[in-house]
């Protein structure tokens, strides 16, 4: 049954690798990958939970407690869903408003380098502010206002997913990731941001630097919608756009605060903002004709969010929360310790491995291989062991490299971080496209900036 659920995953891997082979929606390939992973899971529990040494010898006992720790994941992936969707249907409202028209005008440059260097930088320091699944969703908006075409478009992309999570490395409230490691007191805000800042913007500078050497001419723009036939979209006045602009700009950004004052989780942050603007756009459209107010409004809407990115999100967090429940991240995590023993080689190793499954299990796996080290604990440890136990304190060289690695490594593939499920889901980027055009420039901007903090604390 161990191996089965392994095998059943790795099945459902490649359907999702292969969806346009095969036709088949990925979603489809996640959803039914996590149900049939936990079904083997519970029906072969009883064979399974004594391999972890849980005690749970009992197969009715055994199937409570799978059913327990499904019920547990299920809440910690509910949050980042509902997060997801009321992130979406902010983007969308503004959107609807034409609220980043204000940003787009701006932006005059058609120049393909130029565009290049503008999104990704923009992407990089707004990810740090937001986090970067939230600038994902916010970009991908952006460059549809500014590239037309996908194949042209996609490249663009694959850039905001590396700059996203570049950017989300270095900021306590960048990635969840690190966000864990922060709220678990292996890392500190300061300690986080001056000591991953610099190799997290050489993880974007060396593929933006390689980029520039690869993109000439200008990037086409998109037509306007009286070219393409289409209906206009409900006028609105600059004040309803700048308001609705700075109304879900604001939410998006009041995040981190209301989960620092309040200690709530970051999704309830998300949902009292758009629960104001929600508000504020019924209040602001009152007074006009219902089929001008119904695209305007959060219900309106609502149907343009990507519901099939939401259950491929879902289906594939389940799938990997069974394989952290039956233990198999753990054991892979222990053979990383066992076979390279430095923690700079175990931290890009799971770097690496986050491109393939979930960083936030594998993390998690870390903090509880790897207990906090306490003042007390290396003062009292024999010499041999503490400069080994130095690593792990507070702001120690492994925690700092695993919030790095773990953040940046997932961009090497497009399924391997939070952003580029996102992205893959609301641009319908193939999984092979991205391998053969972004791969290799996420794998080069990963390792420089993993050689940068080595330089930077060893030499």
């Amino acid at each position: 049954m161990y191996l089965l659920m392994a095998a059943i995953f790795i099945v459902g891997y490649l359907c999702i690798a292969l969806e346009h082979p095969l036709k088949l929606d990925k979603a489809a390939s996640a959803l039914l990958t996590a149900a049939l992973t936990w079904a083997v899971l519970v029906l072969g529990a009883d064979q399974i939970l004594p391999l972890l040494e849980l005690g749970t010898h009992n197969p009715a006992d055994s199937s409570v407690f799978v059913v327990g720790e499904l019920r547990h994941h299920l809440g910690e992936i509910a949050e980042i869903l509902f997060f997801l969707l009321g992130a979406m249907t902010i983007v969308e409202l503004i959107d609807a408003h034409g609220g980043f028209k204000v940003i787009t005008d701006r932006i005059h440059t058609r120049k393909r380098v130029s565009l290049l260097w503008i999104i990704g930088l923009l992407t990089f320091f707004l990810s740090a502010v937001l986090d970067n699944l939230t600038t994902t969703i916010v970009m991908i908006s952006l460059l549809r206002k500014l590239v037309r075409g996908r194949p042209e478009r996609w490249l663009y992309v694959g850039v905001v997913v590396i700059a996203a999570n570049a950017g989300g490395a270095w900021s306590p409230i960048g990635d969840v990731t690190t966000t864990m490691l922060w709220i678990g007191g292996q890392i500190s805000a300061q300690g986080v941001i001056t000591q991953l800042f610099i190799p997290s913007l050489i993880c974007l500078l060396v593929p933006l630097i390689v980029l520039s050497f690869r993109l000439h001419g200008e990037a086409p723009r998109p037509r306007s919608q009286k070219h393409l036939g289409e209906k206009h979209p409900p006028v609105t006045t600059d004040f309803e756009r700048n308001l609705v602009l700075a109304l879900g700009l604001g939410a998006l950004l009041f995040v981190p605060v209301f989960k620092t004052v309040t200690g709530l989780p970051p999704y309830m942050g998300i949902l009292f903002g758009l629960g104001v603007l929600w508000v504020a756009t019924e209040m602001l459209h009152r007074n006009k004709l219902a089929e001008h107010k119904h695209p305007l409004s959060v219900i309106g809407v609502l149907h343009r969010v990507d519901t099939p990115s939401i259950l491929f999100f879902l289906g594939i967090l389940l799938a990997v929360s069974s394989l952290a429940t039956a233990g198999h991240l753990t054991q892979v995590a222990t053979l990383l310790r066992d076979s390279l023993g430095n923690i700079f080689a175990i931290n890009y190793a799971i770097g690496l491995l986050s491109a393939v499954v979930d960083n936030v299990p594998l993390v998690a796996g870390a903090m509880k291989m790897y207990p906090l080290v306490s003042d007390g604990m290396l003062a009292s440890a024999a010499a041999e062991e503490s400069g080994w136990l130095a690593q792990f304190v507070t702001d120690g060289r492994f925690w700092e490299l695993l919030a790095f690695c773990a953040g940046t490594g997932g961009s090497s593939l497009i399924i391997g971080s939070a952003a580029g499920v996102a992205a893959m889901g609301m641009e319908r980027i193939g999984f092979f496209w991205y391998i053969r055009r972004v791969t290799l420039l996420a794998f080069l901007g990963y390792t420089a900036g993993a050689a940068a903090y080595f330089a930077i604390n060893m030499l």
